[in-house]
C-alpha cells in the first residue's frame, strides 16, 4: 500500500519512524456528467471571475474569505512559519480508555507501519504496551495543512490511527429528539428486547453494499444492449401500523430467517405475553387472551360462576325448597298429566251422555 505522510511516532523521548497508510477505501460506483444531447462530457473549467479568463493550478493561490467578502492572500511561506511541532511528528499527549471516546468524534482510519528495520523495535514495544494496558493512545498530527486530533489502537498485530474531529466540532444535539410526551410500556420494551436478542449478532465480514451490486450490473447489463425492465417497488409509506403487532411480526421473521422451527403442534411459539392493541379492542368481537382462551369464553365462565354465586345467594335468603328446578320441572309435569286426564274423562262422559238419549225415548 502506498505511504501518504511520513513521519514519527513521539512517545516520550522514544521516537518511532512510521509510514501513514489508508486504512479504508471507497468501492462506490461514481458518474460523469454529460451533455444529454450528444453525450459528451461536461468538464468544470477554473475561470477568474474577474477578467473571465481560465486559470491554470500554477495561477491559483489560497485566500481568506473576510466577513465583508474581501480577500486576504495566504501563502504557503505563511502556513510554513507558523510553529507546528506535528508538522512531521505524532505527538501522543495521553492514554485513555476506549469508551471515552465519543463515536461521534470518529473520522478517517489509518494504518501505521514501521519505517525501516531500526523502527520495529520501539513499534512493538508500543502496540505491546497498548495491548495491555487495554486502552488507547491520543495523539495531535498535522496532515493536509492543519493540525488534527487521532487516537491510536491496536489492530491484530498493526497500530491504526484513527482522525478524531476536536471536541468544538462536535454539535449539542439541542432540538433533535423527540418533543412529544411518549409513554413506553413494559410489554413494547419486552418485545423490543426479544427482537434484539433474535436478531442476536451478524459477522461484519459477511455484510455487503446490495445496491452497489445493483448498480454495477446495471451498467454491465446496459453496456450489453440489454432492455431493462424497472422492478416493482412496493409502497411501504404512509402508513400506520401497529406497534406491538409491528414487533410480534418482526421477531416471527427474525425468527423464520434464522432457521427455528414452529412448535410440535404447528404453531408458532408465543412472542410474549401480550396481545396487540387491535386484539385488545372488544368491539371487534372475541379477543385472544395470552393463554390462547377466548376472552368471550373467559367473560362467560366469569358470568356464570356469578350467576351461581348470586343464585345460591338469593336461594339462602327466600328459603326455597331444596329441590331447586329439576322439583319444579316434575311438578309442572304432574299437573299437566292431572288436566289432560281430567279432560278425557270430560269427553268419554259426553260421549256416553249422547248414546243413551235416543234408547230413554224409544222405551217410552
Amino acid at each position: 500500500m502506498r505511504s501518504i505522510w511520513n513521519g514519527a511516532i513521539s512517545f516520550g523521548l522514544v521516537s518511532i519512524p512510521i509510514k501513514l497508510v489508508n486504512a479504508t477505501e471507497s468501492h462506490s460506483v461514481s458518474f460523469r456528467q454529460i451533455h444529454l444531447t450528444d453525450g459528451g462530457r461536461v468538464r468544470y473549467r477554473k475561470v477568474c471571475e474577474l477578467d473571465g479568463e481560465e486559470v491554470t493550478a500554477a495561477d491559483i493561490g489560497k485566500a481568506y474569505e473576510s466577513a465583508d467578502g474581501s480577500m486576504i492572500p495566504i501563502t504557503d511561506e505563511d502556513l510554513g512559519s507558523l510553529p507546528l511541532p506535528t508538522a512531521k511528528t505524532i505527538e501522543i499527549v495521553a492514554f485513555v480508555p476506549a469508551d471515552s471516546i465519543d463515536p461521534l468524534q470518529m473520522d478517517a482510519a489509518y494504518y501505521l507501519s514501521a519505517n525501516g528495520v531500526p523502527a520495529a523495535k520501539p513499534y512493538i514495544l508500543l502496540r505491546e504496551a497498548l495491548k495491555r494496558s487495554r486502552k488507547v493512545a491520543v495523539a495531535k498530527y498535522a496532515l493536509r495543512g492543519r493540525e488534527r486530533l487521532g487516537m491510536l489502537r491496536v489492530v491484530d498485530d498493526v497500530i491504526a490511527m484513527h482522525g478524531l474531529l476536536w471536541p468544538d466540532e462536535i454539535r449539542a444535539p439541542e432540538g433533535v429528539a423527540p418533543e412529544a410526551e411518549v409513554k413506553v410500556r413494559d410489554a413494547e420494551l419486552d418485545l423490543a428486547d426479544a427482537l434484539m436478542a433474535t436478531l442476536g449478532e451478524v459477522d461484519m465480514d459477511s455484510l455487503h453494499d446490495d445496491y452497489r451490486e445493483a448498480v454495477e450490473e446495471l451498467i454491465a447489463a446496459k453496456a450489453s444492449g440489454e432492455v431493462l425492465r424497472p422492478a416493482a417497488s412496493e409502497d411501504s409509506g404512509g402508513k400506520v401500523i401497529d406497534l406491538i403487532a409491528a414487533l410480534e411480526s418482526s421477531v416471527r421473521a427474525a425468527k423464520q430467517a434464522r432457521g427455528e422451527t414452529p412448535d410440535e403442534d404447528g404453531e408458532e411459539a408465543p412472542v410474549a405475553e401480550v396481545t396487540s392493541i387491535a386484539d385488545r379492542k372488544t368491539s371487534g368481537g372475541t379477543r385472544r387472551t395470552p393463554t390462547g382462551k377466548s376472552a368471550s369464553r373467559a367473560s362467560s365462565s366469569s358470568d356464570a360462576k356469578k350467576s351461581t354465586a348470586g343464585a345460591g345467594k338469593a336461594a339462602t335468603k327466600k328459603s326455597t325448597p331444596s329441590g331447586g328446578t329439576g322439583a319444579k320441572k316434575k311438578a309442572t309435569a304432574k299437573r299437566t298429566t292431572a288436566k289432560r286426564t281430567t279432560a278425557k274423562s270430560a269427553t268419554a262422559k259426553k260421549r256416553a251422555g249422547a248414546k243413551s238419549a235416543p234408547r230413554k225415548r224409544a222405551s217410552a
